[in-house]
């Protein structure tokens, strides 16, 4: 199996600095030290992902290499979904950093930069990226009667007479599906939780017949395990054009009980959070799950989505409203790569961007705790639009991701507050969440907002800066958080998405994505700053057996 990021490409990535370090001579006259193609790669810093691996038995350890071998499969799977054919491309690339990038982005397009290509002559990327038939159009999509169309696990292709045909899933990607259910019946047979064991049986034979959701309820039911695996056709938001197929991804995972054991409490209070929306009670009516679980894990490997571009921290799974409804779901906070994230990538944007006196109130533990609420508040508001036509997701098409990922920001740090001020959170003041969680916007923008995540970072930008929320010192170019008006306009945030959702609000959300879903010059500027000081916008990793010690 290809290595996702070798320690080679690694090495690459610092010999490049290294060999593009400025003279004096160089510095004096300003001429440029890098290429475009290095200053590129330059947006990201490397990473080790490792952990303690004595929690585990020998069996589980034995596991890994098997769990590798499975990644690496979703990770052919992903290239091919989200560009084609992936050979044909590097071998196509000459220039070693951009042989690099495109590895990075899984294609030639800059996730960070709007999906803008960086290979001459590729053209723009597809919104529908690799799921659909590049001449396709929604018009002739959704006038074509075609059983399967809008399942999650099937492609679209053409046949020989031209006509739209659906490909499951498990026939388009046989050859891949195969292997990895094989593996996975090797690694159910090293298992020794129970839970564990049946998941990966019920996931094993997902791959034979497209039972994903079923083996969901597997997952859902493994409470005891140390080991986890998060394998398969899972988000919807490489579809650009419906958000509605499913990208193969996986994460191997390490779960730490004891950080686990102190977030279980906050799940009970959904019930009680939902009722105290900021919004009418028809927009609230939903009875949110309390059977829904947290837990913390140390991450020891990526592939596929996931792994495209910027990288995940946290997961809120499984997508499945049916399984919500009747399951909840698991929201896993990925610490070590949180962490990571905020030691190289947010203390240094908020030392730039951040006026001075508030920089104390940047913490990991409102960071680790807002990101959490933010998967948390996905279980949060309504799923049916009140005029009993269908879900959410169905009414906002393209843009219910977008509002989705607004959603559960705004009420993640709304949550905060209400659990802040009933004294649940006993760490921390109410000033560290709220400045952490406005650095953290500079830090998710620079993503870029091609993103349904980045689009919904700009609607909220422009929403807290009309209310007030912070403002920006026009001399030294620091943002500064008014924590009252800050609290008003996360209240009133809320509401407005809630609304949205509630009233399936496709064309107002359309108006709205339009006039604030991008960046402007302004904030543009400020963001050049944090890149004219180096800081690495996202990270990638070193992983695999050889950085685990098996």
């Amino acid at each position: 199996m290809q290595k996702l990021y070798t320690l080679g490409c690694l090495a690459l990535i610092l010999l490049l600095f290294s060999c593009n370090k400025p003279t004096e001579t160089q510095e004096e006259s300003n001429e440029p030290t890098m290429s475009e193609s290095e200053k590129r790669l330059a947006k990201y810093t490397s990473f080790k992902l490792t952990t303690d691996l004595s929690k585990l038995t020998e069996k589980e350890k034995q596991m890994i290499p098997l769990l590798i071998e499975v990644a690496g499969l979703m990770d052919n799977i992903f290239w091919e979904q989200a560009y084609g054919d992936k050979d044909a491309l590097l071998s196509s690339i000459s220039d070693e950093a951009d042989k690099a990038f495109a590895k990075i982005n899984y294609g030639p397009y800059d996730r960070l930069d709007g999906n803008k290509p960086f290979i001459e002559g590729v053209g723009d990327k597809p919104a529908g990226a690799n799921f659909y038939p590049t001449d396709m159009t929604k018009e002739e999509f959704e006038g074509a009667e075609l059983e399967g169309k809008d399942d999650d696990y099937t492609i679209l292709r053409r046949d020989s007479a031209g006509k739209l045909i659906a490909i499951p899933y498990y026939e388009a990607y046989k050859e891949e599906y195969e292997k990895a259910s094989a593996l996975l019946a090797q690694a159910a047979e090293l298992a020794e939780e129970p839970g564990l064991k049946a998941y990966l049986e019920a996931r094993s034979q997902a791959f034979k017949d497209n039972s994903f959701v079923k083996s969901d309820y597997v997952w859902m039911d493994m409470k005891d395990n140390t080991l986890d695996f998060v394998v398969g056709p899972i988000e919807t938001y490489e579809d650009g054009l419906f958000g509605r197929k499913a990208a193969h991804e996986a994460y191997i995972l390490i779960k730490d009980k004891e950080w686990s054991s102190r977030l279980e409490k906050y799940a009970a209070f959904l019930p009680e959070l939902q009722k105290g929306l900021p919004v009418e009670e028809k927009y609230k009516a939903t009875l949110p799950g309390t059977n829904s679980q947290l837990n913390a894990y140390d991450v020891v490997y990526y592939a596929g989505d996931c792994n495209a571009g910027s990288k995940t921290i946290a997961i809120n799974l499984p997508n499945a409203e049916e399984i919500h409804e009747s399951k909840g779901s698991r929201r896993l906070q990925l610490k070590n790569a949180m962490q990571a994230k905020f030691d190289k990538i947010l203390l240094p944007i908020a030392d730039e961007l951040i006026a001075e006196e508030q920089r104390k109130h940047i913490t990991f533990n409102a960071f680790f705790s807002n990101t959490m609420f933010h998967e948390v508040a996905h279980g949060l508001g309504i799923k049916n639009t009140l005029d009993g036509k269908g879900t959410v997701r169905d009414a906002l098409k393209e843009y219910a991701s977008t509002i989705e990922e607004g959603k559960a920001d705004i009420l993640g740090i709304y949550m905060v507050t209400q659990l802040f001020e009933k004294g649940e959170i006993p760490q921390g003041t109410l000033e560290d969440f709220y400045v952490t969680f406005m650095a953290g916007i500079f830090r998710s923008v620079r993503f870029g907002v091609a993103s349904s995540h980045g689009k919904a970072n700009m609607l909220r930008f422009y929403f807290f800066q009309e209310m007030g929320a912070f403002t920006r010192d026009a001399e030294t170019g620091a943002y500064r958080v008014n924590f009252e008006k800050m609290k008003e306009a996360i209240a009133a945030l809320s509401a407005k998405i809630l609304m949205i959702q509630g009233d399936g609000d496709y064309d107002g959300t359309v108006k709205w994505v339009a006039e604030q879903g991008k960046i402007g010059a302004d904030l543009q500027a400020d963001l050049d700053r944090l890149n004219d000081a180096n800081i690495p916008v996202d990270i990638i990793f070193e992983q695999g057996k050889e950085a685990l010690g098996l």
